[in-house]
This record gives structure tokens, sequence and C-alpha cells, in this order.
């Protein structure tokens, strides 16, 4: 959903109703995952994606449906072979989508998620896709309590809306922080007062986190090209280095922002407030054993999703003597992925940057970073 939020947002303010189908969960070679939404305006116009292209065209009259009655759908797409080829999911996955109206009615979660997004906060929509659905989330699903719809908005340690129960709505809230603090979307349920029991309601939270960050030590030309790729990934960019003739904006426009200093002092500074994380990218480019061992000494002790080092296999390995005598362990010496990047056979800046982008997503998605064509089983990882 965040790819639609703004035009969500523009239209509501506006005073306008409008459908929203967003994917809530998804098994196998599904094209989009959970939080992907597609919305239909009154004038006909979509905004957004749930499958690629697969099953928007059956999505849209459902969703033009919904816009007429106001009555949410919770729809199954599956792989059986009549379903498959009606709608064009032929990809071998299967998805559930909620359908909803929404209105200037739900502003008041919009403009609270609106504001925590404008100021670089994370943010979480929780909705009740589903209502005594039991084991059947492709049935449709009753709503005794009324409940199909509701929302509440988690902004800033602030909660607003509701489910339509005190207890429910703390325990999706404690729940939901748990999601958006991993970054990720996905269904909690409950009974109808917040009983943790898996049975009664099922509540999609959409989770709006801050985006992950990457930092590119070595202000080079690949740093240009790797800090241009991660830009593109969706990662808050910086570069830094300690030489400010060659740490200058101007060399690297796609960065979010170019940092002149020592690069391990900078990284323990961003460590001590507590602005690197577990989905952080850390990216040594400068091949220096003087910038390159403390920098790689203390990233490795970190939670972080992804280090990476250049040069060559000597600089590999006086590196690793290096950081050995300096007090790392196999472990921690095992994480570190270099020579950085997979075996693309590149050589410019370019090249070398997208296999350097292609052991990231690996190591994100657990992928091999083998061929496609040589391999059995799905084609997506769950991670």
């Amino acid at each position: 959903m965040p790819d639609v939020f703004d035009e969500l947002h523009r239209r509501c303010r506006a005073g306008e109703t409008v459908a929203l189908a967003t994917v809530v969960a998804t098994w196998r070679s599904a094209p989009q995952p959970p939080g992907a939404a597609m919305l239909v305006a009154a004038d006909g116009t979509v905004t957004g994606s749930v499958s690629g292209g697969c099953v928007e065209a059956d999505l849209y009259e459902r969703a033009r449906h919904v816009l007429d009655t106001g009555v949410p759908e919770f729809v199954h797409y599956g792989v059986s072979d009549d379903e498959a080829y009606a709608v064009g999911l032929t990809c071998g996955g299967m998805l559930d989508v909620f359908v909803e109206r929404i209105d200037d009615g739900a502003l008041a979660q919009l403009d609270a998620v609106a504001a925590a997004r404008r100021a670089g906060e994370p943010a979480a929509v929780v909705t009740c896709v589903a209502a005594d659905a039991g084991d059947s989330p492709g049935g449709t699903p009753t709503d005794p309590a009324g409940r199909l719809g509701r929302r509440l908005a988690l902004t800033g340690g602030q909660v607003t809306g509701s489910l339509g129960d005190d207890r429910l709505d703390d325990a999706a809230a404690d729940d939901a922080l748990g999601l958006l603090a991993a970054g990720h979307s996905g269904v909690l349920r409950y009974g109808y007062h917040g009983q943790r029991r898996g049975a009664g309601l099922s509540l999609f939270v959409a989770a709006y986190a801050t985006a992950p960050r990457m930092i590119v030590f070595g202000a080079i030309d690949f740093a240009a090209a790797v800090a241009r790729i991660g830009a593109f990934l969706g990662y808050r960019v910086t570069v830094c280095d300690a030489r400010a003739v060659f740490a200058t904006g101007r060399r690297f426009p796609d960065a979010h922002e170019v940092v002149v200093q020592w690069p391990h002092r900078y990284l323990r500074a961003e460590v001590d407030a507590g602005r690197i994380d577990a989905r952080t990218v850390v990216c040594v480019l400068t091949h220096d054993p003087k910038f390159d061992v403390p920098l790689l000494a203390l990233a490795l002790r970190q939670q972080v999703a992804y280090v990476g080092a250049m040069g060559s296999r000597r600089t590999h390995d006086e590196r690793h003597k290096l950081l050995r005598e300096a007090g790392l362990s196999p472990e921690q010496l095992d994480r570190l992925a270099s020579p950085i990047g997979l075996d693309l056979g590149g050589r410019t800046p370019e090249e070398t940057a997208v296999s350097v982008a292609a052991q990231i997503v690996a190591a994100r998605w657990g992928g091999s970073g083998r061929p496609l064509s040589a391999l059995d089983g799905p084609i997506h990882h769950a991670g």
C-alpha cells in the first residue's frame, strides 16, 4: 500500500470515495508481497498493482462493485485450472486480497500516517479484513459485530481510530508495533475482545517503516554506482569518506547524504545513536587497511543485514588476517562478503554495482545467486 498511499490520502482529503484492494497474504510464487495495493477511484482511475497484472482486471470489477455497495470483499486467488486461467494467475501463486470502500471518514487515520511519513517516522495501519472466517480465508466472512473495515493507525506512540473494542485495540497495537519494528506487513488473529486465540477476527497490519539504510564507505566511482542502485532499491543511502575533496554531493547526486568523517568514527556514532538496525547494509569500497580494518571490525560486530568489502583476493586474505588479530571470531568473519558482489563477470562501476545489489538481494531473501533456469521449485523466496 505505500505506493498508493499519497493518492489515497489526496483523494480522501478532496472528499472523494475510493475502493482499495490490498494483498493481505500470499503463498508460493505470488508476484507481490502483503501490503501491495491497487486503488480504484470513482472516475475509474487506477493507481498501483497487486499482482503485476495477473488479477487486476478481475479486481477492478470487484472494486467498482464495492464502490457501489459499500460492502467489503475478501477474495482468494488460487491456482485451480479454471480459476487460474479465468483471472490470469498462472504463476503458481496464491493470494488473499481485501477490497474495501474508503471515504473521508478515514481521514483521521490517514492524516496521522501522512504526518508520520513526512517526519520520516514509522507508522502502521491495522484494518479488520475478516470476521469469523475460520480456516477458510477464501470464503465470504460474516460480520455480526460490524468490525469489517474498522481500522486504527499507530504513529509515534499514538493510536488513532478503533477496531471496536478497547482490549482488542490494545492487543493489536502491541503486536502491530512488533511487525512495524521488523518492517513487515502481515495478518494478526484475535477473538472479538483481543483474545490471542487465532480465531474470530483477522487484522491486516500495513507497515510503513522508514527506509532501510545503505552506508557506502569510500568516495570512489564504484561508490557512485552503488549509491545509485541502492537508492533505486529503496535504501536511504549515505556515502562516507574521510577525504573532503572526494566526498561531495556533486560527485554523489543519488546519495541522500554525503558525510566527511573517518569511517569507523561515523559508524560508531550511528550505532550509538540507534540509527543502525537489522536492515542496514554496509558496503566498504575503500580497500585501504587504515580505513577498512577498524570499520569492518565494528560493522561485523553489529546485527546488520549485510557487510561487504571491495578488494582483490590478496587484499581479502590480508584483511582477514588483520581482522582475526583484531579479535573477530570465525562466525563474525563468515558474515563478511569479500570480495564484494556476485560473479557476473562485470568490469565497469555500473556492472559492479549490479553484482553488489544482486548479492544484497540474495542475502535478504535467501537466494542462491544461481540462474533460475538451473533450479527447480519456487521462484520467490519467503525470506
